[in-house]
């Protein structure tokens, strides 16, 4: 059997565009960091102000202690409706002294990563199991009684 050559074309130009959707997607987030500039930042010589004039302003800063800041650096890959994964990862952790020069540099990578797979797509807690039913119809009579509550998990008598 042979077909024309115009189907031909539109089957080639059909299985182009079917195997574009499993080509591999790669990403990048987050700071570029230059390994040459990473290098010159010098605990005792560079301050706040010389950090950010050769890295840019950080990722983010610590939550609680203004003295930390974080470059965070990722590339990841995907291929077709896969979930990304990634591939590279860099921390760069600057810690600042009172005074604002340079304490601490550390750089840490994709040993940080941790997967975290759901079970069976819920997240087990602590407390009754109800059904449907249960949930919908279990106030049933319980409205504007005063001094009789439900039990729960953590007063079982209801008192």
């Amino acid at each position: 059997m042979t077909l024309p050559h115009g189907s031909r074309a539109l089957l080639c130009v059909a299985l182009a565009a079917l195997s574009a959707g499993c080509t591999r997607i790669v990403d990048h987030q987050g700071a570029i960091l230059d390994d040459q500039l990473v290098a010159a930042v010098q605990p005792g010589v560079d301050t706040r102000d010389s950090v950010i004039g050769t890295l840019g302003r950080p990722s983010f800063v610590g939550q609680f202690d203004q003295h930390d800041w974080y470059y965070v650096s990722r590339n990841t890959r995907q291929l077709a409706f896969n979930m990304p994964r990634p591939h590279e990862q860099t921390v760069l952790h600057v810690r600042f002294d009172d005074a604002g020069n340079v304490q601490s540099v550390n750089r840490t990578g994709l040993e940080l990563v941790t997967n975290i797979s759901p079970f069976h797509d819920k997240t087990p807690t602590l407390g009754s199991h109800r059904s449907l039913f249960q949930e919908l119809f279990g106030n049933i009579g319980a409205v504007g009684q005063q001094g009789q509550h439900a039990p729960t998990t953590d007063n079982p008598n209801g008192s």
